[in-house]
């Protein structure tokens, strides 16, 4: 079994910065790729928001690109979300998702889940 706590939510202001992060905790696994969702109030899917692979390799929505920046530390099994030049729009849920190996079979988790409220 793995878990995924995240952290690093809050308010802030239009153009401020948050730092996310999601620690997966668990024995025996290696993780694949790990990522950033997000859904926004009113909205019933959730979208991506960033990826990276286990190699480093990234990838960005859009509406994200040049704002916010994904990375890891295999390390300690920890991806974060650096969020800059946050707008209104940006305010949502953010989940991280991360793709695991464990006993030689793949499975997806998720965080619980953590809320940025960007003010105007």
């Amino acid at each position: 079994q793995v878990q995924l706590v995240e952290s690093g939510g809050g308010l802030v202001q239009a153009e401020g910065s948050l730092r996310l992060s999601c620690a997966a905790s668990g024995n025996g696994f290696t993780i694949n790729t790990m990522d950033w969702y997000r859904q926004a109030p009113g909205k019933l899917q959730r979208e991506l928001v960033a990826a990276i692979t286990s190699g480093g390799s990234t990838n960005y929505a859009d509406s994200v690109k040049g704002r916010f920046t994904i990375s890891r530390d295999n390390a300690k099994n920890t991806v974060y979300l650096q969020m800059n030049s946050l707008k209104p729009e940006d305010t949502a849920v953010y989940y991280c998702k991360a793709d695991v190996v464990y006993s030689g079979r793949s499975y997806r988790y998720w965080g619980q889940g953590t809320q940025v409220t960007v003010s105007s």
